[in-house]
């Protein structure tokens, strides 16, 4: 997740440099939507993985 998230980012990045305002305006919106939803597996993941195991 956070590999496409940082993919996104460098297509946008490059596409701000090429001055495509519309894809870089969407690949870094994409980016941070996916960023933010890797946080949030991550801190359940995290959250989750702390419980003792079901007897």
């Amino acid at each position: 997740m956070l590999s496409w998230a940082v993919t996104f980012l460098v297509i946008g990045l490059i596409a701000g440099v090429l001055g495509i305002s519309g894809v870089a305006g969407t690949a870094t919106n994409i980016a941070y939507i996916l960023f933010v939803v890797f946080l949030i597996m991550a801190v359940v993941g995290m959250v989750m993985g702390r419980r003792p195991p079901a007897v």
